[in-house]
């Protein structure tokens, strides 16, 4: 098996990991009175991740990863974690809201609104750059940004109706 190979592999054990976690914050949000807004437009952000693994796997499994963007990476996972934990069990790859509850300010969210479409936009960029896939990242990259662009304007309204006094 390639570099390549391991690191797609290392991407899809992470996101079933994180998939796991976010369908029980999921279920237990919803049990404590959560609202998922812009549902319809999920089945396009699944979709388009198992794309860009898929295509990953395909055109990059035999490649020798770059040590520049691989580091990148690295960095980029320590972000990561950093997202999760400080969502703790509100983490979740949809967009549900509980209702009169705080808007997280902890973490990365001090200085940034989205700091997980950050470094999910990130990503989608460096891997492919790690795999010397540039036409790669860029198109999944554009794709994705029009994705997040929609994304961020459901979760800001979200929240926005979230803190509205009842």
């Amino acid at each position: 098996m390639g570099e390549g190979a391991w690191l797609v592999a290392f991407l899809v054990a992470q996101r079933l990991v994180e998939l796991c976690f976010a369908q029980l914050n999921t279920r237990r949000l919803r049990e404590m009175g959560g609202i998922e807004f812009g549902a319809a437009h999920y089945p396009f952000i699944v979709i388009l991740h198992a794309a860009w693994i898929v295509g990953l796997l395909i055109l990059g499994h035999d490649r020798v990863i770059d040590p520049f963007w691989l580091s990148v990476f690295i960095v980029l996972q320590i972000g990561r974690l950093w997202v999760i934990a400080s969502l703790g069990r509100r983490w979740t790859t949809r967009v549900i809201v509980l209702p009169g509850a705080a808007t997280i300010a902890r973490g990365p969210y001090r200085w940034l609104r989205h700091p997980n479409y950050l470094i999910v936009a990130l990503e989608v960029a460096v891997v492919p750059l790690a795999l010397g896939l540039p036409v790669f990242a860029y198109i999944f990259s554009a794709a994705n940004a029009a994705l997040l662009a929609y994304r961020i304007r459901i979760e800001n309204e979200a929240q926005a109706w979230a803190a509205q006094p009842t």
